[in-house]
């Protein structure tokens, strides 16, 4: 399996590229599953529903399922955050696996940039970047730092650069 991290500040635009990059991939038949990491606490269950329950119980895997779809819950309990290659290693196999977040964690990368965000650019400095995807107010100093920069707004052009660049399809 092939990973990307798709990784810049909060409010970016990391999951919007997504939403739109996952159908784009998969129009250029290559199949993807994700990863999202969270910085603060989160919880995919509702108080009161039967799966909390048993997380609140102590339990220290809860696997929901029906008839569309299964989830499983895993409460580390005080134990450390799993590192990427061990969440990695519970999916699936698929073509490409994208990532959102991570942004210091040594893989390939692609960086979510916006000039109107008034955040520091990420990419100096990391040698795992292998594009930026931009609005036009930052893509004159990506390219300055030797990187292509890939309009944010075209998920199409985003996905052909990602099959060519990690060598996805037949």
């Amino acid at each position: 399996m092939k990973m990307l991290g798709i990784v810049g500040w909060s409010g970016s635009g990391k999951t919007t590229l997504l939403r739109r990059l996952i159908p784009a991939l998969q129009h250029r038949g290559v199949s993807v599953s994700t990863i999202k990491h969270a910085h603060h606490d989160f919880d995919v269950d509702k108080p009161g529903k039967d799966s909390w329950e048993h997380r609140q119980a102590g339990a220290r895997e809860v696997l929901v399922t029906s008839g569309r779809r299964w989830a499983l819950m895993h409460e580390l309990r005080e134990e450390a955050e799993p590192p990427l290659a061990d969440l990695l290693a519970r999916l699936s196999p698929v073509d490409l696996v994208l990532v959102e977040g991570y942004k210091r964690a040594p893989h390939p990368k692609l960086m979510v940039h916006r000039a109107a965000a008034d955040t520091p650019p990420l990419w100096p400095g990391d040698p795992d970047v292998l594009a930026v995807a931009c609005d036009g107010g930052t893509a004159a100093a990506v390219r300055a730092d030797g990187l292509p920069a890939l309009d944010l707004d075209d998920s199409d052009v985003i996905a052909d650069f990602i099959v060519k660049r990690l060598e996805l399809g037949s």
